[in-house]
C-alpha cells in the first residue's frame, strides 16, 4: 500500500530550523519524486522544494531557496526537509506527496490522496 507519513513540525522561534520528514511505502524512492507543499491559513497551497527519482536533482522555490535543503535516504524509504532561518511567513501545514517531473510547476500525482501533514509555526 503506497503511503506517505509526514513528521518533525513543531513550534520554534524565528531564526530556528527544524528537520521535516516524509517517510514512505509501497514504491521506490529510485522511481518516484517527491515534492514538499505547504499551506497557511487563508492562503493557497504553495510548492516548496522537490527531488526527483534517479538522480536526486532538487528544485527550491525562490521564497526558501539557500535556507531549506530537500534530501533522501534510500535505505529508509525517507526523504527530509532541512528548513534552516525559519521566518513566521514559513509558518504553515506542510505537505510530502509523490510527484511527475521535478521541476518549478512540480505536480502532485493523480494518485493517492493529501496527508495530514505536519505543522511548522514560527513565533517568538
Amino acid at each position: 500500500q503506497v503511503q506517505l507519513v509526514e513528521s518533525g513540525g513543531e513550534l520554534v522561534q524565528p531564526g530556528g530550523s527544524l528537520r521535516l520528514s516524509c517517510a514512505s511505502s509501497g514504491f521506490s524512492l529510485d522511481y518516484v519524486g517527491i515534492g514538499w507543499f505547504r499551506q497557511a491559513p487563508g492562503k493557497e497551497r504553495e510548492r516548496v522544494s522537490c527531488i526527483s527519482s534517479g538522480d536526486a536533482s532538487t528544485y527550491y522555490s525562490d521564497f526558501v531557496k539557500g535556507r531549506f535543503t530537500i534530501s533522501r535516504d534510500k535505505a529508509k524509504n525517507t526523504v527530509y526537509l532541512d528548513m534552516t532561518g525559519l521566518k513566521p511567513e514559513d509558518s504553515a501545514v506542510y505537505y510530502c506527496v509523490r510527484i511527475g517531473w521535478c521541476i518549478a510547476e512540480f505536480r502532485k500525482t493523480n494518485s493517492g490522496a493529501w496527508g495530514q501533514g505536519t505543522q511548522v509555526t514560527v513565533s517568538s
